[in-house]
């Protein structure tokens, strides 16, 4: 009985861990849209910040409560927006300081020369308030420190209680407070969420070419390429070995009067067709490597594997028992669409990238990424571009549009996904399908980078097939990214 609760009670912790890493995975594509990260970190920090700058005050007598609703303000548009127009420190400090001054200034003109008072005894009025406002938008606009949460500052300072110059000072200290809380924030992890967020910007260093087919050479420098950004980069040339192949050998033996001996094993003369295939393979592999190693700089080994039935799962085997954590096969087709090989490693939980060469060419310096929205796979198409493209070369990445309303929001994604790029970048918002987008432009590219769409549910698929599958007549070369 024991055994069987015991059983149960794993069983129970297993689907438990499954469940967590759904729900983890879910969390991680969730914050991989960078709007959905803003959203959270301002969610999170702007009360914590608020929170704490008003924690200190209230050591301060003199502090007045009517601080607290520009500061606020301000801090949420901070963050909200952080490469927005309003997103500099040194504007929010200085606009809410220069807000404060304003009101002040404002405060005593009214009461000297309108109201004829002692400033400490004048409440607000439309005078005071419309000079406040006055100065401030001159001043802010003659400073180029525009901010809306100035102009709080400006009239709150008419309505509180504390000594004003102390309210002035306690504005420009926590405005300071919340500035470089912001600037950690923006230069530690918002600007660098793409080696938090998006695993192919830190790994896919070690790479598994299956060496298949008429292009698997330029596929191979095409995999070489990608390893070589990184100082652990090295590229795995992997062999299968096929049994027709090995078939042949052996008959080729008998022929020649090999012995067929039995020694508890396979026969020697199937054994002696294996090796006579491998070390044909080896050396040829060995070749393709010192070619590599002379022309990329990374370096290389090579493995031969038996082939079987499941040509897939024997290249999965050995990128996993090689610690490889990208596969860059060559392209193939079969009736029309994937072949079977190709399209059991897309289903697979490593990442993929299926090269399909059409010019011969081993250098890609001008890559076009084409995306539909901004996400990990957007991300890792951007981070094997600005691989390929080096110092030197340009990375182009465009999304199409129906209408006109949607160029804005579509500017926006654009302008979230450079901004993790290293490289020299231009966005391009087309009113065209991909199609006829790529077939105007793809000319003018050495590579064109495409989502393998294994995110998208069969019937999407369906009703909207993948853009590769749409472009098979452009004369540029095509790499899709699938992302295990």
């Amino acid at each position: 009985m024991r055994d069987g609760l015991r059983r149960r009670l794993d069983a129970l912790f297993a689907r438990l861990r499954r469940i967590e890493r759904r729900e983890l995975s879910s969390l991680r594509r969730w914050l991989e849209q960078t709007s959905n990260l803003v959203r959270l970190s301002a969610l999170l920090l702007v009360p914590l910040l608020v929170g704490a700058v008003i924690y200190v005050s209230d050591t301060t007598p003199l502090l007045s409560f009517l601080l607290y609703p520009p500061l606020a303000s301000g801090t949420y548009t901070l963050f909200a927006d952080p490469g927005g127009t309003y997103s500099s420190p040194v504007k929010f400090v200085a606009g809410l300081t220069l807000g404060a001054l304003c009101g002040w200034f404002a405060l005593e003109l009214a009461a000297r020369f309108l109201y004829h008072v002692p400033p400490d005894q004048l409440s607000i009025h439309a005078g005071s308030a419309t000079l406040a406002i006055f100065f401030t938008a001159i001043v802010t606009w003659g400073f180029d420190m525009e901010e809306p949460a100035a102009f709080s500052t400006a009239l709150l300072v008419l309505a509180t209680d504390a000594s004003k110059p102390a309210y002035v000072v306690t504005v420009a200290f926590s405005s300071t407070v919340v500035a470089l809380a912001f600037v950690v924030w923006r230069n530690e992890f918002y600007e660098e969420r793409a080696r938090y967020l998006y695993r192919a910007t830190s790994a896919d260093d070690h790479v598994l070419v299956p060496m298949l087919g008429e292009t698997a050479q330029v596929t191979a420098v095409f995999a070489a390429r990608l390893a070589a950004a990184h100082e652990a980069g090295k590229v795995v040339l992997l062999h299968l070995v096929d049994r027709a192949d090995v078939d042949a050998a052996e008959a080729a033996l008998a022929d020649e009067g090999e012995p067929l001996e039995r020694d508890g094993g396979p026969t020697a003369r199937r054994s002696a067709a294996e090796e006579q295939v491998a070390a044909g393979a080896v050396a040829e592999l060995e070749a393709h490597r010192d070619r590599i190693e002379t022309t990329v700089g990374v370096p290389c080994e090579v493995v031969v594997a038996t082939d079987g039935a499941d040509s897939a799962g024997a290249v999965l085997d050995v990128a996993a028992a090689a610690n490889c954590d990208l596969v860059v096969t060559p392209y193939q087709q079969q009736r029309g669409g994937l072949s079977p090989f190709v399209a059991d490693l897309f289903r697979s939980e490593f990442d993929v990238v299926a090269f399909r060469s059409v010019t011969g060419e081993t250098r890609w310096r001008r890559v076009l990424v084409p995306v539909r929205r901004a996400g990990s796979v957007a991300h890792a198409m951007l981070d094997y571009a600005e691989r390929l493209a080096g110092g030197v070369g340009t990375v182009s990445v465009a999304t199409c549009i129906d209408t006109e309303r949607e160029r804005r929001r579509a500017e926006r994604v654009l302008s979230d996904l450079v901004e993790t790029v290293g490289a020299r970048v231009e966005t391009r918002v087309s009113r065209s399908t991909i199609e006829e987008f790529i077939a105007r432009n793809g000319g003018h590219y050495d590579l064109v980078i495409l989502g393998a769409s294994t995110d998208r549910s069969a019937a999407s698929r369906f009703v909207s097939p993948p853009t590769f599958e749409r472009i098979e007549e452009t004369a540029t070369d095509v790499a899709i990214v699938h992302q295990g």
